[in-house]
């Protein structure tokens, strides 16, 4: 997914949102009761395409009191092919665990005021989502808002009396051709054409976009006509955070009409309640995003990019004393990608997730920029693949409730206490996935052949795992390709290895999580070495013995797709190879993807008509000639950040050249490919069967 990072970066409402967050593992492993390869041995019970329907995993927890925390219980609906989301709460004390509003379907959002009495959400009515509230005391649920759009961001005052929300708020467009003689009536005419001037037109996972930007509105807590406060041709919204006397909120803003030139740009404002007045809060070279007051409401935390127009750049988390206006960087010496950051109820310091070494950690800095790492590791919200993930919630005593990070079940909740050990809070697959053997997770060691650096890399065995025995190897390849893998549950890896398979999956190098100077190694050099370095992976777990070599299989997505195609460019070690959602030609990519503006600026060193003859060099079209390996193409047939076309391309040149190809387009499915459940299912029989036509039996190889 050439997207992980740049669906963060991709400046919508508050630009520089954006890189992932990450950290370690070995705390949260502990927590869950893995089997050994003892146990599974003995009564193995293999992973079905089914059980995708079955997993659950925790998003979006908060304390709501010292003792209760409540959560989004995400599942699978089988009949809806889609996610669900209900809200659940648990007690710490007493370990109860059990619903929080009833059994209402899709609820999201769920923000609790600061007097503790209300929690607002939204809900979806009759296929629009409007804002709801939710009485703690009575228990009793009135909904507020009567909207034509979903309500994002939702924030409260400070006295529990206003809510704010962003809300998508459209513009009509003035057609050009306004002469069109009148249809006679009862005739039937073609459709109206529709006019498109806007340089940001069309969006992954939303299609062609209507006219119109995110604002600003407020709401009084009893309901009513939401008031806008934000107006002009640009975004507005992203994080808002009111001030303490709840007269202004503090937002990020490109405040420029030519915004979608300008990906990575937006400053911080604040905006008055009562009036709509507009003060620049920053003005620093590179994006900032994310404000966030203290609870003394001396201090604004946000982040900010200090852009130099490289591929990948770390953001920093930076606090601005609002009276004296100075500013200090507070994780500029970590060089890791900055996630999640909350205010400790004292005001003297945040807590911060970032991305390390495929993994997401937590961390605290003070007021002067002294980072303290916490010993837990977060993840478990990225079901399909071993991506990086996680969520956390800090309470006013300084309490931690987290999502697990775990190699063989999705994301629980565990709450962390200073000094004392993790406590696991929930056990959402025990019913699905206790009965079931899962494939063990190891770590593999790697150096590059390119420079000797280390470079990450995971294995998952097969069931029943022999190391005498010889097993078909997979190698699944990351997208981004400024994004990471871990050591996480993957539902598509897990699958993999329930086939029979050894599955490797790696960072090479221009992963995040491993600082600036290892993601830039592919700075307008991509793909390059990093093709090196999943080649040393493929070696380094050859050489452990176990892998049938005549049965070597590649596969990976968006960013995973070009390194894939690249690399059945350069060998032919692969006996087929899935190619999914890849980017096959720079120059025609850069002129149909959705995120155009950034990818031309960022990863190309000039406009792609002023270096056509570099961006082929980097073409994975360039070495179709070499091509020997059967190669399957798979991509979602609305999918605008690596369009189709590039696939078609890429199957046509293999046609051309009489090599075994087949493309899989997966109707109505954009870059996320695996956002449904059956998607998912899909992607991997397809992948697999892909595999197992050229597989060779054992006695085939002998």
């Amino acid at each position: 997914m050439l997207a992980s990072t740049l669906l963060n970066r991709q400046h919508l409402s508050a630009p520089a949102a954006a890189l992932a967050l990450l950290f370690t593992a070995n705390t949260a492993f502990a927590l869950q009761s893995e089997p050994s390869n003892t146990e599974a041995k003995a009564a193995i019970s293999p992973l079905k395409y089914e059980d995708t329907f079955n997993l659950e995993f925790v998003a979006s927890p908060q304390f709501i009191s010292s003792d209760t925390v409540i959560y989004s219980r995400q599942s699978m609906d089988i009949m809806t092919d889609s996610r669900q989301s209900r809200l659940w709460q648990v007690n710490i004390k007493s370990g109860e665990h059990r619903p929080f509003i009833g059994d209402d379907v899709n609820l999201s959002q769920a923000t609790l005021s600061p007097n503790g009495k209300y929690i607002a959400y939204t809900k979806s009515v009759k296929g629009r989502a409007q804002l709801h509230l939710y009485y703690v005391d009575s228990k009793q649920s009135v909904r507020l808002t009567n909207l034509s759009e979903t309500p994002r961001q939702i924030t409260w005052s400070n006295d529990s009396k206003t809510l704010a929300f962003t809300l998508f708020t459209p513009e009509k467009q003035k057609p050009l051709f306004t002469g069109m003689p009148a249809k006679p009536k009862g005739a039937k005419w073609a459709e109206t054409a529709k006019y498109i001037d806007s340089t940001q037109y069309r969006g992954d996972g939303r299609g062609y976009l209507r006219e119109g930007y995110n604002q600003i509105y407020v709401l009084p807590v009893e309901g009513g006509t939401p008031r806008q406060l934000t107006s002009g041709k640009f975004p507005s919204g992203g994080t808002l955070s009111f001030s303490p006397d709840n007269d202004w909120i503090y937002f990020a803003t490109p405040h420029r009409e030519d915004y979608a030139l300008n990906p990575l740009f937006s400053d911080i404002y604040k905006v008055s309640v009562n009036t709509g007045e507009l003060v620049q809060v920053t003005d620093m070279d590179g994006p900032e995003s994310r404000p966030t007051l203290s609870p003394n409401g001396k201090y604004l935390a946000f982040s900010q990019l200090n852009d130099r127009k490289l591929s990948y750049q770390n953001s920093d988390l930076v606090m601005m004393e609002l009276e004296s206006g100075d500013i200090t960087r507070l994780t500029s010496s970590l060089d890791r990608s900055l996630g999640k950051f909350v205010w400790r109820q004292d005001s003297r310091g945040l807590v911060f997730s970032y991305l390390d070494k495929g993994e997401t950690k937590l961390a605290a800095v003070n007021l002067k920029g002294d980072v303290k790492p916490i010993d837990v590791a977060i993840g478990g919200q990225a079901l399909g693949r071993p991506y990086t993930s996680g969520d956390f919630a800090l309470s006013k005593k300084g309490d931690i409730v987290f999502t697990t990070a775990s190699r063989t079940t999705p994301g629980d909740l565990a709450l962390f206490r200073k000094g004392k050990s993790p406590t696991l809070l929930t056990q959402l697959n025990t019913d699905a996935l206790g009965h079931k053997t899962l494939a063990e997770v190891k770590d593999v060691n790697v150096k590059s052949s390119v420079d000797q650096r280390d470079i990450g890399a995971w294995v998952a065995l097969p069931l029943g795992f022999d190391s005498t025995k010889k097993y078909p190897l997979i190698l699944e390849i990351h997208g981004g390709p400024h994004a990471a893998y871990g050591p996480h549950f993957a539902m598509e890896i897990q699958l993999m290895a329930a086939q029979g398979y050894v599955v490797v999956w790696a960072n090479p190098r221009g992963s995040s999580s491993y600082g600036e100077d290892f993601g830039n190694t592919i700075h307008h050099n991509y793909p390059s070495e990093d093709y090196n370095d999943l080649m040393d992976v493929v070696d380094a777990v050859i050489a452990k013995g176990y892998v049938d070599t005549d049965n070597l299989f590649i596969t990976g997505g968006s960013g995973g797709g070009v390194l894939t195609a690249w690399s059945i460019g350069k060998t032919d070690r692969f006996a087929a190879a899935v190619v999914a959602k890849p980017v096959i030609n720079w120059v025609s990519f850069a002129l149909t993807a959705d995120a155009y503006p950034y990818f031309s600026q960022y990863w190309m060193a000039d406009m792609p008509w002023n270096i056509a003859d570099k961006l082929w060099k980097r073409s994975p079209l360039s070495l179709v000639g070499n091509v020997k390996t059967p190669t399957m193409l798979l991509t979602g047939e609305a999918d605008y950040r690596t369009p189709i076309s590039e696939s078609e391309q890429y199957y046509q040149a293999l046609k051309l050249q009489n090599i075994d190809a087949a493309m899989v387009r997966i109707p109505g499915a954009s870059h996320g490919i695996a956002s449904r459940p059956s998607r998912l299912i899909q992607k991997v029989g397809n992948i697999i069967a892909w595999f197992e036509r050229y597989k060779t039996k054992p006695e085939e190889s002998e």
